[in-house]
């Protein structure tokens, strides 16, 4: 199900008025989350349920059995590592086996002229694989570190790995915050539950107004390359990346902010990282649930940046490669995680990895000339490797990006997606004037908007704007993944 769709406008006031009317009690309401939490995933494919109960099952009986062998970690460490081997391969079946194959065959065509034309490689992809997947791996490696204590209400877990607010897209929850909130009572807070209706609202501005209208011309003219000018180039790169961070982080806002209608707090996942002033800033503040669980669940226990320039360098590009790949099973996303691998152990030579803390100064209204010249460098740098993301394949990113530097002063030609731009800009600047807050549309002592009255005007405009410009339907980039 959609979060910009008609079903999901009916579901979600029935599953709220349900949870809080009827379903009393925190063991009624977690059951509540469960059935909805499947007919919410279910209404994409019915199919993938079993895949996600599987998952969920074998994860929650891997806590009871390395809790029930405390006393022998041998048998601790064999059970953790089967439930990850189990749910990895599952993963690797559905996201990367044909990638694998069509590769194996390259291989063996090119090497040999043999091909597995006997190997049928059509395995559907299911939504949020990827996402749950993590989750539950997140569970079975804490219990083993003795970070959370396994869970004995089978209900409670599940609900845990299919919270639909984020199972699809994230953002990616640890056991230790979020199953903590699924164990005790909730109460209804009117305060936190209209702000995530707030919340809620910025994310569908994003998706729908910002990033569903660039999507028409980003799609449009992204496969035209050859026939645009370098300037038009640029302005594509700048609106894809503006695209899948409304797209992405819109998700993520409306996430969070349903999250908080049912009195969950779920973790921020995007903290306005187009205005970081390096590349590793960028990636504090991008995706953050994604790089901190691959930062304390890879990068660290690979040794970090405790032995050596060289084999922190080493651990990086693993940490980056997998982050690639865990985007997709194209070569594309590889050659985009391990671009930044390559960038960012020459911010780390340079000793500007910690340089910025997570305040962004500036005044209130702009920039410095100097922040704006770094954020200006780090946005280009980004958008380099935003172009491999969106491309089909290594050879079209690399005819889009020769054909921009080659063309790039080439102004003969109109410039397209100008209105898309600006509109682009718009919401960008907004979001730097709030900067400081959780979201965009928390305004409460700001200037006129003090007052009730001048909130719910504007909150109504938004509304109004978004039913008649939103662009045509877009499903989630992220549901992909």
């Amino acid at each position: 199900m959609l979060f910009n769709s008609f079903p999901f406008l009916i579901f979600l006031p029935v599953v709220f008025l349900l949870y809080w009317f009827v379903f009393k009690g925190r063991r009624w309401q977690n059951l509540l989350l469960v059935i909805a939490s499947y007919v919410f995933y279910g209404w994409w494919d019915w199919r993938c349920l079993g895949l996600i109960v599987l998952t969920s099952f074998c994860s929650y009986y891997s806590g009871l059995l390395i809790e029930r062998f405390e006393d022998k970690r041998g048998c601790q460490k064999f059970i953790s590592a089967a439930n990850i081997v189990l749910n990895l391969l599952i993963l690797c079946y559905f996201k990367y086996f044909g990638f694998f194959i069509d590769n194996l065959n390259l291989l063996l065509r090119s090497t040999f002229g043999y091909e597995l034309d006997w190997v049928t490689t059509e395995v559907i992809l299911p939504v949020g694989i990827s996402f749950y997947t993590f989750q539950a791996l997140s569970y079975t490696i804490d219990a083993y570190r003795h970070k959370v204590h396994a869970t004995h209400d089978v209900v409670e877990f599940f609900a845990y790995i299919s919270f639909f607010p984020q199972l699809v897209a994230g953002p990616i929850e640890r056991a230790t915050s979020l199953l903590p909130q699924f164990q005790h009572e909730r109460s209804f807070d009117y305060c936190k539950a209209v702000d995530g209706l707030r919340q809620m609202l910025w994310g569908f501005v994003k998706k729908l107004l910002v990033a569903d209208n660039i999507a028409v011309t980003v799609n449009m003219y992204w496969d035209q390359y050859q026939d645009l000018s370098g300037p038009s180039l640029l302005v594509l790169m700048v609106l894809f990346a503006i695209q899948i961070y409304c797209d992405f982080s819109g998700y993520s806002d409306i996430a969070i902010g349903c999250g908080r209608l049912f009195g969950f707090n779920l973790m921020r996942n995007f903290n306005n990282p187009f205005f970081a002033r390096n590349i590793p800033e960028v990636w504090r503040r991008w995706h953050i649930s994604l790089m901190s669980w691959f930062k304390d669940y890879i990068y660290i226990p690979l040794g970090g940046s405790r032995n050596g320039q060289a084999r922190r360098t080493i651990n990086i590009l693993i940490v980056f490669g997998l982050s690639g790949l865990w985007h997709g099973a194209n070569w594309t996303f590889v050659c985009w995680g391990l671009l930044y691998a390559v960038l960012i152990p020459v911010y780390n030579f340079f000793g500007a990895n910690q340089k910025y803390a997570d305040t962004i100064t500036g005044s209130r209204f702009f920039p410095s000339l100097k922040e704006f010249l770094q954020m200006a460098l780090t946005f280009f740098l980004f958008i380099i490797g935003w172009t491999l993301f969106r491309s089909e394949s290594i050879t079209q990113a690399a005819g889009f990006l020769y054909k921009f530097f080659t063309s790039m002063f080439d102004f003969r030609s109109a410039i397209v997606g100008k209105s898309d731009l600006m509109l682009g800009m718009a919401l960008l600047y907004y979001e730097w004037l709030q900067r400081d807050k959780q979201h965009a549309l928390q305004i409460d002592g700001w200037g006129i908007f003090r007052y009730a009255a001048a909130r719910y005007a504007l909150y109504i405009t938004l509304l109004v704007i978004m039913i008649l410009f939103s662009g045509q339907v877009q499903t989630f980039i992220y549901f992909q993944f």
